[in-house]
């Protein structure tokens, strides 16, 4: 469905990053992954989607926590695919805390990666995806760009900015073509969310697997995780033509996280 279109996807050496560029991949389209960690393992993974997709797939790890950064990775980006139809801002990190406690530092760190960078990548890619009056920009926010969580104030700040970031791209390219919508995931299953498990568990004292259970329930009442695979898929649908008329919208994926 997607041959012949280009993708960026931030954040995306694991986790719902990996799983969208995947996505993406398997319905044809050439991709750059983003992000950091171990060069080798990267590298194994870049090669596998390359062979399981027939499809080109570039790596870059440019520090997008700085204008500059985010200007370095589209620049490797369109050179590398020659042009960026399809833009996932995925990137994002955490940290918790009361707000009377929360380090400056960490408020501005968080902020700079979960939102002042998808705005720099989104400003230096609009421009192209105007000219090919087609493009698809797809923000990856939160139940936290909806609701809020304590102890989250930087990430819940910048989710909700998300959100409303996208509602404005929507609004002013609602002609061009070029469609821009957030997804907000509730717990997905991805190595960040199993850390968090397995802390709960050990503070608790109980197996993994019940430290799971006593997450899911807190927050999300169906009880099961996402996936990647699910956020990838929905990523996808995005991009096709029956989703040309969705734009501006926040779409939760929470097992009813925010239906309460």
């Amino acid at each position: 469905m997607l041959k012949g279109k280009t993708a960026l996807v931030t954040g995306s050496t694991s986790g719902i990053g990996l799983g969208i560029a995947r996505a993406l991949a398997g319905q044809g389209c050439q991709v750059m992954i983003h992000g950091l960690g171990d060069p080798a393992v990267i590298n194994a993974e870049r090669e596998a989607m390359t062979e399981e997709f027939s499809v080109p797939v570039f790596h870059d790890g440019s520090d997008i926590a700085t204008a500059e950064g985010c200007s370095a990775l589209v620049s490797a980006a369109e050179q590398a695919l020659g042009g960026v139809d399809i833009l996932v801002n995925n990137a994002g990190i955490q940290h918790v805390s009361p707000t009377e406690s929360f380090p400056p530092e960490k408020w501005d760190s968080i902020l700079a990666i979960n939102l002042t960078s998808y705005f720099h990548t989104t400003r230096l890619l609009l421009p192209g995806m105007k000219q090919r009056g087609w493009g698809r920009i797809i923000n990856t926010a939160s139940v936290h760009g909806l609701v809020a969580s304590i102890n989250k104030v930087a990430y819940v700040a910048a989710k909700h900015g998300v959100v409303g970031m996208s509602k404005v791209i929507a609004l002013e390219n609602a002609e061009g073509g070029i469609t821009c919508n957030a997804i907000c995931p509730g717990w997905v299953n991805t190595p960040l969310v199993q850390a968090q498990i397995e802390a709960r568990a050990q503070a608790l004292g109980v197996p993994n697997e019940e430290g799971a259970k006593d997450l899911l329930g807190e927050k999300q009442p169906s009880k099961r995780f996402a996936s990647p695979a699910d956020i990838g898929a929905l990523a996808v649908f995005l991009c096709s033509p029956a989703a040309q008329n969705i734009t501006g919208t926040a779409l939760p994926v929470d097992g009813g996280w925010t239906a309460q």
